[in-house]
């Protein structure tokens, strides 16, 4: 399945963000931070990650709801995509 452009740049951009957010946990350790900030922290990143992952499965779903022929022949039925949004909830 091809990806639109929008929801390539818009997965990079989001993965830019957690990787600066993980260096700034590397950071806060380093600078001994509080755990409590640590863990917002985290979390955060923890969440950005999945935000990126579901833009992905959200934009196979919507290629399988608009073109399901085309999608079973590409190896992605709406069932396989399905679990992979599973995996992410």
């Amino acid at each position: 399945m091809q990806l639109p452009d929008e929801v390539v740049d818009d997965v990079r951009k989001r993965l830019h963000r957690v990787a600066g957010q993980v260096q700034g946990v590397e950071r806060m350790l380093d600078e001994g931070r509080e755990c409590r900030d640590v863990v917002t922290q985290l979390s955060a990143a923890s969440k950005a990650l999945e935000q990126a992952g579901f833009r992905l499965v959200a934009a196979g779903l919507t290629y399988c709801v608009e073109h399901p022929e085309q999608a079973e022949a590409d190896g992605y039925p709406l069932d396989a995509v399905q679990r992979m949004f599973m995996k992410l909830a």
